[in-house]
């Protein structure tokens, strides 16, 4: 092997064998978690240590409009991208040997870039670190599986299963249902074994065509790299088979919506326990002050967890998704739950990021949020018993108000880096000027000659 490929991880270098390597694909999160970069050819990538990209791909929204700079004149400096040798894997859904590297964007004075969603994360996870903590954290992955949706002003629509019927909701846990693409599921599996990433499991969510995949808890940077790595291999494996994979929080009306569910808790690194956890098992303080936080800075970071016009719409009573900010023992109602589990395991499942979040940013608010708790020492309020699914004005109900909280949230704001924050909002209040711009079809239909 040549020198630069003994950097490569296991899964890797095992995936390429005795082949040669054609081409590599620099990768890097925007501000939505798509993945930008360049593509060049192996021995290319082999000469060079870094390459360049202008810092205005985080000021790129969803439509590919550009957002105004809320910095110095829009001169679109590059930034240094560096390869992180720990996160290169296949792509094996390509023709040819192919591996990507996601990278990690610096200036050109060699400091990392704050507005990058990683760098984001990195720099929560280091605030931790400064207090002898480690942040340990499980995502569930929800998405919908759908029939190809050519034209946008079409609702979207059920795949067809291997029955010839098309897929049916309210099949939440079928094994039945489940199989009804399983050769979509195969080539999951089969894509994640060659990139070396770990399925925890995958179920029949409660939705039509809705799947559910779990990852084994670990460190929140790599999960949120995995998850990143997730959402291009689920949708490669659904073209293969004439679908779509889709992430929208709600993208079929009638149905639940898709989320993000995070497990957290903390470990303290000298003594390596759960700091949840305390003598004989008992729910300690910290427990306590993580979920206050939670509760106190979480109406601000819903902004991060529900990017879009779109997300709002999976905040609904009684559908599947919490609205509310109260928590519970094994209370799936509550925007925070505590599952069952012993001291070693106690931890807190955010249940209130859409499937549609940059994982960094979803993964690095949900711990903003939980270290605040940990350094004001708030109370949280009392366990809430019972049905959850009530109205809560704690929860924004569209992104302007979302990001208009997350501006009055000073903390929060200073956890999360400010040039980050202002690079966040310049972006989605330009894509929520746009959408209000669009006449829907409901307006055409209720209000054209009846108003």
């Amino acid at each position: 092997m040549s020198k630069w490929t003994d950097k490569l991880p296991d899964a890797a270098r095992e995936y390429i064998g005795n082949r040669r390597v054609d081409e590599v694909e620099c990768v890097i999160g925007d501000i939505a978690g798509v993945a930008r970069g360049k593509a060049m050819p192996a021995a290319k990538f082999a000469k060079q240590t870094n390459y360049f990209l202008p810092n205005s791909i985080f000021l790129q929204t969803i439509t590919g409009e550009w957002a105004d700079s809320p910095f110095d004149a829009f001169t679109e400096p590059d930034m240094i991208l560096e390869p992180d040798w720990s996160t290169a894997t296949a792509a094996p859904w390509t023709a040819d040997i192919t591996l990507q590297v996601i990278h990690d964007a610096k200036d050109q004075q060699g400091n990392l870039v704050p507005f990058s969603p990683r760098n984001v994360l990195r720099r929560i996870i280091g605030l931790y670190a400064e207090q002898g903590w480690k942040p340990v954290v499980a995502p569930e992955m929800e998405f919908f599986l759908t029939a190809r949706n050519l034209d946008p002003n079409q609702p979207v629509i059920p795949p067809m299963g291997r029955s010839g019927r098309r897929a049916a909701g309210k099949q939440a846990y079928s094994l039945s249902a489940i199989d009804e693409y399983g050769r979509v599921i195969d080539d999951i599996y089969d894509f994640a074994e060659a990139q070396g990433l770990e399925i925890d499991g995958i179920l029949q969510e409660g939705g039509a065509g809705q799947i559910e995949l779990n990852l084994a808890h670990g460190d929140p940077l790599e999960l949120a790299d995995h998850v990143f790595f997730f959402k291009r291999l689920i949708r490669e494996a659904a073209l293969r088979h004439d679908c779509f994979a889709t992430f929208m929080a709600k993208p079929i009306a009638g149905e639940p919506g898709s989320a993000m569910h995070i497990h957290t808790s903390v470990v303290d690194t000298k003594t390596g326990k759960n700091i949840f956890a305390g003598p004989k098992g008992v729910e300690t303080e910290m427990f306590n002050h993580f979920i206050a936080g939670m509760q106190h800075h979480m109406g601000a970071a819903i902004a991060l967890m529900a990017p879009y016009v779109n997300s709002y719409r999976r905040y609904v009573p009684d559908f599947a998704a919490p609205i509310n900010l109260e928590w519970g023992r094994d209370n799936r109602t509550t925007g925070l739950r505590v599952p069952i589990s012993g001291p070693s395991g106690r931890r807190i499942e955010n249940r209130l990021p859409g499937m549609d979040c940059n994982p960094y940013l979803g993964i690095a608010a949900t711990l903003a949020c939980g270290w605040l708790g940990l350094i004001e020492k708030k109370p949280a309020r009392p366990e809430f018993t019972g049905s959850a699914y009530i109205d809560s004005d704690e929860i924004p109900v569209n992104l302007g108000d979302a990001l208009d909280l997350l501006d009055e949230d000073e903390a929060l704001k200073e956890v999360m880096g400010a040039d980050f924050v202002k690079c966040y909002d310049s972006v989605k209040r330009n894509e929520y000027k746009e959408f209000l711009q669009v006449i829907s079809p409901w307006e055409r239909e209720h209000l054209l000659l009846n108003v």
